[in-house]
């Protein structure tokens, strides 16, 4: 068998590959328009708005002070694990602010009692309980694309059971419903 031999070209100087990086960029940008590709550094940082989770260590954490405003963020976890009290703390710290909050409760098991002992203005916040998958996200959508939420919450998303699921007969082998429905959702 023979021996293959390598050969590294070095011959390239660091004016080529600039020449080759700016003809690159300048295809990209015709092809795709301005603003398409730019270095990192070279615009001035957006400041990323927060909405405070009620928690101190937790904003610290995330860095900017709370949760991004205009962003899906996910709260996971195990169940019974703080993640409806956090979102409802939330809630609370956005209408302190003058936020109008929306609950998604797909779970139905929305406890106003406790939302209020947290600080939630209950009078004020919009709350749906939908009967399927669709109808919820067809609400956070239509309430996203308003402009006028600071804060929606969809409690679950393990509740969010496709309508095709719900008319369908026990036993009904429907993979990926759930996941095809919150992947066009999030769209």
């Amino acid at each position: 068998m023979g021996q293959a031999n390598l050969r590294v070209i070095e011959n390239t100087t660091a004016m080529d590959k600039n020449k080759a990086l700016d003809a690159a960029l300048s295809q990209i940008e015709r092809t795709f328009g301005k603003g398409s590709i730019m270095k990192l550094g070279a615009n001035t940082a957006l400041e990323i708005e927060a909405i405070s989770t009620g928690s101190l260590g937790l904003d610290i954490a995330l860095g900017i002070g709370g949760l991004p405003k205009g962003r899906v963020v996910e709260i996971y976890g195990p169940e019974s694990s703080g993640k409806t009290t956090l979102a409802l703390q939330t809630i609370a710290e956005a209408q302190k602010k003058g936020g109008i909050c929306a609950f998604v409760d797909a779970e139905h098991a929305m406890d106003p009692v406790y939302a209020r002992k947290l600080g939630v203005n209950v009078d004020d916040l919009l709350i749906s309980q939908p009967d399927t998958g669709e109808q919820a996200l067809e609400i956070a959508d239509t309430l996203v694309r308003s402009g006028a939420v600071s804060v929606l919450v969809v409690d679950s998303v393990a509740a969010l059971t496709p309508r095709a699921e719900l008319e369908g007969e026990m036993g009904d082998q429907l993979p990926g419903l759930q996941a095809r429905l919150m992947s066009q959702a999030l769209r």
